[in-house]
């Protein structure tokens, strides 16, 4: 009974959090630029799927493999499911691991961008290249097609993809009530007890075993590794529209949103004043999101 509870309240809170994460995206970013943002998504989960082979060289099992390498995707709801459903025992130390990283790694995430991007590159300007209008009704068909395609497809993952276009339902649907409810009262009171859980079940000797030091060795290479893909892909973009991408953008392709998207954004306008890349950024974060949750499933099917 208590681990039922347990698991129950606390893939609760991963919803929540969902939801309210959903109500915050524009899922037009996506639209008016598909292939582009998949593409770069893609390239910044290389951490997920790299990491995964290398945790269990180290002894881990598939499960707690899968679960510690979702960290790549730098989406704490998708840590916190993945370790709930196959690695109970280790989710407080993943969750608190994923979420440390969250913060540590993007502080660092700007001086790598300018270690492999020179200033004359992460200086483009991506105004032109406005894209379609995409109006509310057709973001709201997309929300309702694709949800249902990924919950018939990935049915064990299948509440985190409803709590998630639920939430981009209800912003398309100009609720603004729901909205503030979902993405304000719901979205911080679940981030608030999830932390509260965490700091009640966490203990110091919790944090000192030797499992331990290897999540946290894994979930920094996972972040690490993802940033160096959603590079790569922003150079491949870059070189496959012949100098008019920026290859920034990669990076945004790590999915916290919308952190990474801001990042890659400040540092453009600190190049050249008039650069803007945040539609493209956006675009890349969501794809992001999606990708994160879509990875997560399928480790969590197998």
């Amino acid at each position: 009974q208590p681990i039922y509870t347990f698991t129950f309240s606390n893939g609760l809170i991963a919803c929540l959090v969902f939801m309210g994460i959903g109500v915050l995206l524009d899922v037009g970013y996506i639209m008016a630029r598909p292939f582009q943002s998949m593409i770069i998504a893609l390239f910044a989960e290389l951490g997920t799927f790299a990491v995964f082979p290398i945790a269990m060289a180290l002894g881990l099992t598939p499960q707690e493999s899968a679960s510690v390498a979702t960290i790549g995707g730098a989406d704490g709801p998708m840590v916190l499911f993945t370790s709930l459903v196959l690695a109970k025992h280790l989710f407080v130390p993943i969750t608190v691991v994923g979420y440390l990283y969250l913060g540590l790694t993007y502080g660092g995430y700007p001086y790598l961008i300018k270690w492999l991007i020179p200033k004359r590159l992460r200086g483009i300007s991506m105004a032109d290249d406005r894209g379609p209008t995409i109006s509310r009704s057709q973001k709201l068909v997309f929300a309702v097609v694709v949800c249902t395609l990924l919950c018939l497809l990935f049915p064990v993952a299948a509440p985190l993809f409803f709590s998630l276009f639920v939430g981009v339902a209800v912003r398309e649907s100009g609720l603004e009530s729901f909205s503030v409810l979902l993405g304000e009262t719901f979205l911080y009171g679940a981030t608030f007890f999830l932390g509260l859980t965490l700091g009640v079940l966490c203990e110091a000797g919790t944090l000192l075993e030797p499992t331990v030091l290897k999540l946290l060795l894994l979930g920094i290479l996972a972040l690490l590794i993802s940033a160096l893909g959603g590079i790569l892909g922003g150079y491949v973009m870059y070189f496959a529209t012949k100098g008019k991408f920026n290859p920034m953008i990669g990076i945004a392709g790590v999915s916290c949103v919308p952190t990474t998207a801001k990042i890659v954004q400040k540092i453009a306008t600190e190049a050249n004043p008039a650069a803007i890349i945040l539609p493209q950024a956006l675009g890349a974060n969501i794809s992001g999101v999606i990708t994160s949750a879509i990875i997560a499933a399928i480790f969590v099917a197998a």
